[in-house]
């Protein structure tokens, strides 16, 4: 009798393991069905290494000058030929990649931050608390996101902030833009959420807010998250490039897309030099292409909503 009680327990203890083990392999097993997304994930991871990782093989990442190599085509010693102060363009694409893969993930966490923690506040405690929070939301959703880019970046330069500093206040930029549609939504679906069986039983029991909100209305909202983590990336990618493009994000000589693009912004560059424009434009496409994929692809299996 005591052996039968104590297998008992023990397959009462396992379970809870083995069904979270399981769902993790589902979910898994359904993400590596989707060949866009797994395709678009490996874009991403070479991406990040080639930028990340690509410059330590470099011979050219003390970027000098270099008159007698300047405006070259791509050769075997610069694969992707040089610009106009004779720096080789591959290692300064690297480069740029890390400064505007940087901008796009930290600016997509703050604003996934504070506008999970703004729609999550307004939307489980409503009343004045919501009025106000969504009346800033909406009054920030009322002005068009590039135009107020553009004001933020003509302030950059009219303060003349350093350029060891623009990248993290382009950040901080970028996530007040951000943050407005996704208090929105989480704000929504919280509206929803709380009006379940499952938070009704959590009245009963009496639990905390605190409770309420980390362990069962949160967790109901990670796929919606992850999906708009994604986008969110992708689109701070843009804008950084747009703000850089037009010389009101990141300046030279800190490399970034956009400003690359930027520098090849002649009718001569354009025709005759395409290895000037073209890498940084295509590993935007590249990148932003491939996150949102993958970014679908996760809410696939994610999302409940999704299964059949």
């Amino acid at each position: 009798m005591p052996s039968i009680q104590a297998e008992v327990t023990n397959v009462a203890t396992h379970r809870p393991q083995t069904v979270k083990s399981s769902l993790w392999r589902q979910s898994i097993r359904k993400l590596l069905k989707n060949k866009l997304a797994v395709g678009g994930f490996a874009v991403v991871v070479f991406m990040f290494l080639l930028c990340f990782v690509g410059p330590l093989f470099s011979p050219y990442t003390d970027n000098k000058v270099n008159m007698a190599m300047m405006n070259k085509a791509p050769n075997i010693h610069h694969w992707l030929g040089t610009d106009k102060l004779g720096r080789d363009v591959l290692t300064r694409v690297m480069q740029a990649g890390r400064i505007s893969l940087t901008v796009g993930i930290a600016s997509m966490f703050l604003s996934v931050f504070i506008g999970t923690l703004l729609g999550a506040i307004a939307g489980y405690y409503r009343g004045i608390v919501d009025q106000v929070i969504m009346r800033i939301a909406d009054l920030l959703l009322t002005i068009p996101s590039l135009p107020l880019l553009f004001i933020f970046g003509a302030l950059l330069s009219e303060w003349k902030v350093p350029t060891d500093y623009r990248m993290y206040i382009v950040m901080l930029i970028l996530s007040l833009v951000g943050w407005p549609s996704l208090a929105r939504m989480v704000r929504g679906q919280l509206l929803s959420l709380r009006e379940r069986e499952f938070m009704q039983a959590t009245i009963v029991l009496g639990l905390r807010d605190r409770r309420k909100l980390l362990n069962h209305l949160l967790p109901n909202l990670v796929p919606l998250l992850i999906v708009i983590a994604t986008l969110n990336i992708g689109g701070a990618i843009l804008s950084e490039s747009v703000l850089s493009f037009f010389g009101l994000g990141v300046m030279p000589p800190t490399p970034t897309w956009g400003n690359m693009i930027d520098a090849a912004n002649n009718m001569i560059d354009f025709q005759e030099r395409p290895w000037l424009w073209v890498p940084p434009g295509f590993s935007i496409f590249a990148t932003v292409i491939a996150i949102n994929i993958f970014g679908d692809g996760l809410r696939d299996v994610l999302d409940p909503k999704q299964k059949r």
